[in-house]
């Protein structure tokens, strides 16, 4: 089966394909391990609407005849360190100290979705190398929940590296490095 075509949207942009993207977005979150509702679903497209507004907004999205095979997005995070959703535990994982150094002014991937028939083909792998492609001196994050092990073995075999915790400050969350990033 031929791969999908992999292209590249800027800001608010990718609004034209927001319906499209929850359907993806509720096709890969719905299931395990995330289980996600129809509320937190629905929150998405609002987020979306939010996100694409951030300093940095950009969508890769993965493309075929059989519409959105997956789509990852992100944005630079901002000096001011976020609070919300999991922010403050990745905080109290690595202290304010790596969070600077490591962290902010860097490209963050909030989302990577890649629907279960494109999987395995190198979907997931394309749709990273894309969105970190302008990445801010090749500096960009990501974090997922421990309890996807699958989605953590995933970005270890890509080249991703997990930013050890403080010690006793271990959190639900695990936060990658890319493979450019210098401070892997």
């Amino acid at each position: 089966m031929r791969s999908s075509d992999i292209v590249i949207c800027y800001g608010q942009a990718v609004l034209d394909l927001a319906d499209e993207l929850v359907d993806a977005y509720a096709d890969v979150f719905s299931a395990p391990p995330w289980n996600e509702d129809a509320e937190t679903i629905r929150q998405f497209s609002v987020r979306l609407q939010a996100d694409s507004r951030r300093r940095g907004f950009r969508t890769a999205l993965a493309q075929s005849a059989a519409g959105i095979d997956g789509f990852a997005t992100g944005w630079i995070t901002p000096a001011a360190f976020p609070k919300d959703r999991g922010y403050a535990q990745v905080a109290a994982q690595l202290g304010p100290a790596r969070v600077r150094e490591l962290l902010t002014g860097a490209l963050e991937i909030d989302e990577l979705a890649v629907r279960p028939y494109a999987r395995g083909r190198g979907t997931g792998r394309a749709l990273l190398t894309e969105i970190t492609a302008d990445a801010p001196d090749g500096r960009a994050w990501l974090l997922t929940s421990r309890l996807a092990t699958d989605t953590v073995a995933t970005y270890r075999r890509l080249g991703w590296h997990e930013v050890a915790p403080r010690t006793d400050t271990r959190t639900g969350v695990i936060v990658f490095l890319s493979p450019d990033h210098p401070g892997r």
